[in-house]
């Protein structure tokens, strides 16, 4: 991001600004409080491309009515430790919290909680999820399919979403150790930053609508795809796309939502799937109460152990030794909590849009 040119805004300033834009567009203040939380949380922990960059999309599904702003979400059907929610088409920003929240409780009660969703949207960080099982000394997951632009390994079309996971464990003096990726080579996410700071991408993480690899952004936009977590079978791509058909089976097959080709885009440009499969996009979360194991504190003392051993390790040359699952984002949020969050221009711009179309302030 040093490359290009950026415009810092403090976090607290986003926040009010997404909630109040989702307030204009019928969300109630809760409802709106809670989508902005989750956008400002990518922020923060440096996953730029999920932050407020993805409002003028939850703006344009919203405005067009592709999202319900006030949903009714009902529970399906349900045992002592599972749950199917129907999001009644509401914001995944919205529904997704609310459908974690449930498996937390579930998990209270029963040592572990499952929650499958459909009829739903685009959730935001799965980062953000796994987080708030962690405060309640539970080993959190969550995971979401998303609408399809990574190919299969051997395949040059768009059958599969990003299809993110994440799961997190707490630590008792460290902090906890929290994994949240993608099963493709990088989030759409970083392709349309890229595009937006005019930037090549890597080798590997994309092919063009001929099936040849790119390193051009704009390659992806007209009909390429991205590549699964390893790109080729050399390099293990047949690893991230099996973790990607789990991710797609957990979250939409067992909820009753739309799965691989069939679900439904996030861009309102994008053209709509040839045939409905079930409703929406679909997530599932996880939250597992430890002392259903193992005494909590010494589980948490082995995280704290297995951090320490990790960090002691010798680090390759050219670099500072060993990362944990969760370091890059918790820098990043100890840096823009002090001094902001950057934003480049054009996502700057995007805003501003908003802000003229909302009457919002933003400044």
């Amino acid at each position: 991001m040093d490359s290009v040119a950026t415009k810092t805004f403090p976090a607290e300033a986003l926040h009010e600004f997404c909630a109040r834009v989702f307030i204009y567009f019928g969300l109630s203040k809760s409802d709106a409080t809670q989508a902005a939380d989750v956008l400002v949380a990518a922020d923060l922990r440096g996953i730029d491309s999920h932050g407020v960059a993805r409002m003028s999309s939850y703006v344009g599904q919203v405005s067009e009515g592709l999202i319900n702003p006030k949903p009714q979400i009902k529970l399906l059907r349900s045992t002592p430790s599972t749950a199917t929610v129907d999001g009644d088409n509401g914001l995944g920003l919205v529904v997704g919290p609310r459908a974690n929240q449930m498996a937390i409780d579930l998990a209270e009660k029963a040592g572990a909680g499952w929650v499958a969703v459909m009829n739903t949207n685009h959730y935001g960080i799965a980062g953000y999820y796994v987080l708030k099982a962690v405060a309640h000394d539970m080993i959190g997951w969550a995971m979401t399919n998303t609408s399809p632009i990574v190919a299969p390994l051997w395949g040059m079309e768009r059958m599969l979403g990003t299809n993110p996971i994440a799961i997190a464990f707490p630590g008792k003096n460290e902090p906890p150790i929290v994994i949240d990726m993608a099963t493709c080579t990088a989030a759409y996410g970083k392709i349309e930053m890229a595009l937006r700071k005019g930037e090549k991408i890597p080798e590997g993480w994309a092919m063009d609508d001929r099936g040849y690899g790119t390193t051009d952004p704009a390659d992806v936009m007209a009909g390429g795809a991205l590549l699964p977590l390893g790109s080729d079978r050399e390099r293990g791509g047949h690893k991230g796309y099996g973790l990607a058909i789990m991710v797609d089976l957990l979250s939409g097959a067992l909820s009753g939502a739309n799965w691989g080709p069939f679900a439904p885009s996030f861009a309102v440009a994008q053209a709509l799937p040839t045939r409905s499969v079930g409703k929406g996009i679909g997530h599932f979360f996880g939250a597992m109460r430890i002392d259903g194991f193992i005494d909590a504190d010494v589980f948490k003392s082995q995280v704290d152990d297995y951090v320490r051993v990790f960090r002691a390790a010798k680090p390759a040359p050219g670099t500072t030794g060993p990362l944990l699952p969760g370091d890059p984002e918790r820098e990043a949020e100890r840096i823009r909590r002090d001094n902001g969050v950057p934003l480049i221009l054009p996502v700057v711009e995007e805003l501003r849009a908003i802000s003229k179309s909302t009457g919002v302030p933003f400044h």
